[in-house]
């Protein structure tokens, strides 16, 4: 969902929300302005006090009636709906184009280009899509957080630095697939409250509240490596040969 549907998603949003609470106040409950009025002022002289106990207990009261008052009011549970239907229409659309992260690679000896490192190859996301630049770029470690949507990593058609180059990825709810050329070593430690877990044919696991650690039999060894560290609300984890 692009800023301009999201900006447009919010505003009518919140004229709606306007909208049916002064549907709410004129005719089905006048004694929401009281209550809402009531809790102000036990908040107010509450605030002023908190340094006693009576204070302390005053601003209690306050917060627990402006919790039952907003807990009852229609336009509260209209928000909450709004709320829920943006996630899942934004997981909905995320499915269907997920995020793809896929270095390009050009024969810098016959193009004759030089090579371009971006100041902000990735950057941590709630939601929304990116993809690194179509430009040359040299490999950087991948350190990112995302909330609602599938990541896509092919690091086939990069060249990884001599040693351990590392991927670490922190996701809410969706999928993660690591596609990885056949000559790299790879030690994979993820975790998750629910989900799937696929590398290379080998470990199939569904997990619930688990971690689940996996190395290659040449990893410690080798040149060059790829440690994948991630960790996830609810989805599925592949790490595949490509």
């Amino acid at each position: 969902m692009d800023n301009h549907n999201k900006t447009d998603y919010i505003s009518w949003t919140i004229l709606i929300g306007l909208l049916l609470l002064v549907i709410e106040i004129t005719f089905f409950n006048q004694g929401l302005v009281f209550s809402v009025i009531f809790s102000g002022v036990l908040l107010y002289f509450g605030g002023k006090r908190l340094h006693s106990s009576s204070g302390k207990l005053i601003f209690g009261l306050g917060c627990l009636v402006l919790f039952f008052t907003a807990i009852d009011m229609l336009v509260f549970k209209f928000l909450i709906f709004a709320v829920v239907a943006y996630v899942l229409l934004y997981f909905y659309k995320s499915r269907s184009r997920p995020v793809l992260i896929e270095p390009v690679i050009k024969d810098l000896v016959n193009s004759g280009t030089r090579m371009i490192r971006p100041q902000h190859l990735l950057k941590n996301m709630f939601y929304g899509r990116q993809r690194t630049p179509d430009d040359i770029y040299e490999w950087h470690d991948v350190n990112i957080q995302t909330g609602i949507g599938d990541t896509r990593i092919d690091i086939s058609n990069t060249v990884l630095p001599k040693g351990e180059a590392v991927i670490s990825i922190r996701n809410f709810i969706g999928n993660i697939q690591i596609l990885v050329p056949y000559d790299i070593e790879v030690s994979v430690s993820h975790s998750a409250l629910t989900g799937t877990t696929i590398i290379f044919d080998e470990a199939n696991e569904k997990l619930f509240n688990q971690n689940l650690i996996y190395r290659t039999d040449n990893y410690d060894i080798a040149l060059q490596k790829i440690k994948i560290i991630t960790s996830m609300g609810i989805g599925r984890l592949e790490v595949k040969r490509i």
